[in-house]
């Protein structure tokens, strides 16, 4: 049989081999009955009571995505569950039942429009299409009771193949059983993208219609580094898919081929993470998010509790160095037994270490007690506290000041302890700018660039109508993203990056160029990132940021980094 290839976007650094499964599942309703026939006081009760079900079904698919994927990744589930309860959707609902519609005809016609609208955009702003559908379809299936597609049980080594995959479907999917995804249409930044590598299932997006020319039951290799989708692979195929998924994982550090080291570390949400960034050859960890600890519970963890958290972790990178961020709520990130205000926008208000030197300055003093006291631990050498959110100088002195008060006090107590390496987290643009001062405070920066992107360009990271503009790549962020680093190395601090774009292969030299001393990501992606720091000549990399900095606009950014590809 002959063996063809189809080329799209590749998601992940990985290949999986396996038997086609197709998935089809469009949603589409029959035509509406006689409008004579609907009572719109009763349509608009099933409404609503398919609301309140669509809501607990996000809460729960987002416990379970935040603890499979990660709570970053799983906030996509608060927007949709903020999108079924707009009151802009239900207006529009409601007027199409007013207008003789039964509810889910009213919601398919009602959503649609925003459908249609975003696809027919290019870009980010087409794959937000798929959130809305997402929340289209979900609300249409409660209204006519229809049954889910369990993702989660298709048959082992089984590769999905379909139209498009939407978040709470992606996130569904079993990494043991399934053997790689491809869709006909997504790219990059689509959320199935991130979970794919967030999953570390191979994947393959934006195939284009030939993909639908694959038979269900048919055997293929979906290879996420190359972006191919192969029928009848052979056995040359078949061998370099199965390297792929063995031979990418580097245990050691690796340094670029002239000789520059650069760290590549995992970003942990969870404890169950360890495992699967240590078997993956991350160099520790440049951002272990505490939320986990103050979150799904009643009231804050212990001062034990929190050390015994740390030092675990501590213990599984014991020759490495670990970033342990401290509590970063608000806005957007509540907390339940937190007096967090309502506010008009969250993004903007009273979050991350605002809070710490606030309202939580309590729950920040035992974070510090306990991050002290295992620092002084067996292991307590690799640890390294930042503080997110930093924008002024002020701020930064006030939580320095906050660990040499928690530090007198230990003293006082006769409590081991030490002092960790301090940082601040960069992911503002007055971060940035002010980053020299910062620098001369602390041992290191790490520069988030999901936020950092988010308020450089003025584009909330999960507000739809602006989507296209929220790009790490821009040369607007770059330049952010290079100042703060020349601010750092200034005053030999060290300069990381944890935020998504360190994950993606594509930007590795890059970064490097940019004079990235650390990447942390998803973990899945570290050995893809290692091979390309290995691979980067760091003159060449140089050159490939400069060009960059220079460039106007983000495509021709994008230009750039992909012809040297």
């Amino acid at each position: 049989m002959t063996v063809r290839s189809l080329e799209g976007v590749g998601t992940t650094p990985l290949a999986g081999v396996g038997t086609v499964v197709w998935y089809e599942d469009d949603g589409e309703l029959g035509d509406p009955p006689d409008p004579a026939t609907v009572d719109p006081k009763t349509e608009r009760e099933r409404f609503a009571s398919a609301q309140e079900q669509a809501v607990a079904e996000l809460e729960r698919e987002r416990e379970q995505t935040a603890d499979a994927v990660g709570e970053e990744e799983a906030a996509v589930f608060d927007a949709h569950a903020q999108f079924v309860e707009d009151p802009q959707l239900a207006d529009g609902v409601e007027a199409a039942i007013d207008d003789g519609l039964p509810a889910e005809h009213a919601v398919y016609e009602a959503l649609g429009e925003h459908v249609d609208r975003f696809e027919s955009m290019d870009g980010r702003m087409a794959e937000r299409a798929d959130d809305l559908r997402d929340v289209r379809d979900r609300l249409v299936r409660i209204l006519t009771d229809g049954e889910r597609v369990d993702l989660g049980a298709l048959p082992e080594d089984a590769v999905l193949l379909a139209e498009r995959l939407t978040p709470s479907d992606t996130a569904a999917l079993d990494p043991e059983r399934v053997a790689g995804f491809a869709t006909a249409t997504g790219g990059r930044t689509s959320h199935a993208a991130i979970f794919a590598r967030s999953l570390a299932i191979p994947a393959v997006v934006g195939v284009g219609d030939d993909l639908h020319g694959i038979e269900d039951g048919a055997t293929v290799v979906v290879d996420g580094e190359r972006g191919l989708v192969t029928t009848n692979p052979d056995e040359e195929t078949r061998a370099r898919a199965a390297e792929t998924d063995t031979a990418d994982v580097i245990e050691r550090s690796v340094e670029t081929a002239d000789g520059k080291p650069v760290e590549v570390a995992a970003n942990l949400g969870t404890p169950a993470e360890i495992e699967g960034a240590v078997a993956r050859g991350a160099d520790g960890v440049g951002l272990l998010r505490t939320e986990f600890l103050f979150m799904d519970r009643e009231a804050p963890p212990s001062e034990d509790e929190q050390r015994e958290a740390y030092e675990s972790v501590l213990s599984a990178f014991p020759d490495d160095r670990v970033v342990v961020r401290t509590l970063d709520v608000g806005g957007d990130k509540p907390i339940p037994y937190l007096d967090a205000p309502d506010e008009e926008n969250p993004f903007l208000g009273e979050r991350g270490v605002r809070r710490s030197l606030g309202p939580d300055a309590d729950l920040f003093e035992t974070q510090l007690r306990a991050l002290l006291r295992a620092a002084g631990s067996e292991h307590g050498d690799g640890l390294a506290v930042m503080f997110p959110l930093v924008s002024t100088v002020g701020e930064l002195e006030a939580a320095l000041d906050a660990v040499e008060r928690v530090a007198g006090d230990l003293e006082d107590e006769g409590i081991e302890y030490a002092t960790p390496e301090l940082g601040a987290m960069i992911e503002t643009p007055a971060g940035a700018l002010v980053a020299d001062e910062l620098g001369a405070r602390v041992d290191f920066l790490s520069i988030g660039t999901n936020d950092l992107a988010q308020y450089v360009m003025a584009a909330a990271r999960d507000n739809d109508r602006v989507a296209a503009l929220h790009d790490p790549a821009h040369p607007a962020v770059l330049r952010a993203i290079r100042r703060t680093v020349e601010a750092g190395h200034a005053h030999d601090c060290w300069v990381g990056m944890c935020g998504e774009m360190a994950g993606d292969p594509a930007y590795t030299e890059l970064l490097v160029g940019l004079g990235l001393d650390e990447l942390s990501m998803s973990a899945v992606t570290a050995p893809a990132v290692k091979a390309g720091v290995a691979a980067t000549d760091s003159q060449d990399a140089s050159d490939l940021a400069a060009r960059a900095l220079a460039a106007s606009t983000k495509d021709q950014v994008t230009d750039i980094v992909t012809n040297t590809q």
